[in-house]
């Protein structure tokens, strides 16, 4: 098992993606992954996976949790729709924004209080027709408004101040810091808060806690009976509304959750961070690219569903686009390749 580095190093990955031109390797991308059992057990991996990453919006589902298990989520009466979206990163297009609109209605709130922050609609096509109507974008297009929503029922439920969701020290995020330690077997005083890009705190877990979290969302039959419902929950809304989770083009974990109708439960994260619990087959997998970029994540993700099996041949086809290794230049001429390197 690798060792840990001090808490301010970052670890020494191996290369997982290598970019060839012409047969010749012309650049390389570092990282580090690993597969768990529903025992927590590491099964297969390569890097520094226990080594701690700042684990982003791939816990999306483990900072929902509260919300339900309080019971906010049954008072304001979240459908599956709200639920997915609360644990999503959207692409901001109006299936999104409506239904995170209606929440904060129901709440008797405002989309300024969402204290998440705006940006451009993640989706092309949402920031392109939002820029065609010269309309600026609101907290709605913001990736996680539906987090932050969701954020904000829970306070509203314990009768917290709504300015202060956001505070490690305050009731919600105490609370989705307690799920975060359970599911992760990680002592609360270990988990300290960074600043997340919505403003929410986030946490650095090693990648085998967080595939070992995964692996209890997607398998959550040994958890409290409660715990337990609340997860299928999380995951048949994930699979039935696989476009609230990201984006109705070019996401990866909608297109995910399209292929395998649910079975493989996915969640990016930023900076390259990637989980997936395999629902009824007590697997999960975590990973993350060093540089942070997309083009080495997708790779490395499509080649250990092929390679550990976590995949069926036809939902391999269903992703096809994403298992797309070949380079083209502007005329369309192949020029290199992306592979995976997987031992």
């Amino acid at each position: 098992m690798p060792k840990p580095p001090d808490s301010h190093d970052y670890p020494e990955n191996p290369v997982v993606v290598r970019v060839r031109r012409a047969g010749e390797v012309e650049s390389v991308h570092r990282g580090a992954w690993c597969l768990v059992d529903d025992s927590g057990t590491v099964l297969a991996g390569a890097g520094a996976w226990d080594a701690p990453f700042f684990a982003r919006s791939s816990i999306k589902a483990l900072q929902a949790l509260p919300l339900l298990e309080s019971g906010a989520a049954e008072r304001f009466s979240f459908s599956d729709e709200e639920l997915a979206l609360a644990i999503a990163s959207h692409g901001g297009e109006a299936c999104h924004t409506e239904i995170v609109g209606r929440t904060l209605q129901r709440l008797g709130l405002e989309p300024q209080h969402l204290l998440c922050g705006a940006h451009a609609p993640l989706d092309d096509a949402a920031r392109a027709g939002l820029r065609a109507r010269g309309a600026a974008p609101s907290t709605l297009h913001n990736n996680c408004s539906g987090k932050h929503a969701g954020f904000l029922a829970l306070s509203r439920h314990l009768d917290q101040p709504r300015e202060t969701y956001l505070e490690p020290a305050g009731a919600v995020q105490v609370a989705v810091r307690e799920v975060l330690s359970a599911l992760t077997d990680r002592k609360s005083a270990e988990l300290v808060p960074a600043l997340d890009g919505c403003s929410a705190p986030t946490y650095r877990l090693p990648l085998s806690a967080l595939a070992t979290a995964f692996v209890r969302v997607a398998n959550p039959e040994g958890l409290p009976a409660e715990r337990c419902a609340h997860f299928r929950r999380m995951t048949s809304a994930a699979g039935r509304y696989p476009v609230l989770i990201g984006a109705s083009s070019k996401n990866i974990d909608t297109e995910i959750l399209r292929a395998t109708q649910g079975r493989l439960f996915a969640k990016i994260g930023a900076e390259a961070v990637h989980a997936i619990g395999v629902v009824g087959g007590r697997r999960a997998l975590a990973l993350k690219i060093d540089d942070g970029g997309p083009r080495a994540l997708f790779a490395l993700v499509m080649g250990l569903l092929e390679k550990l099996e976590l995949a069926s041949d036809a939902e391999l086809a269903r992703l096809a686009a994403w298992r797309e290794h070949t380079l083209r230049n502007y005329a369309g001429r192949e020029v290199g390749r992306i592979e995976p390197v997987i031992a």
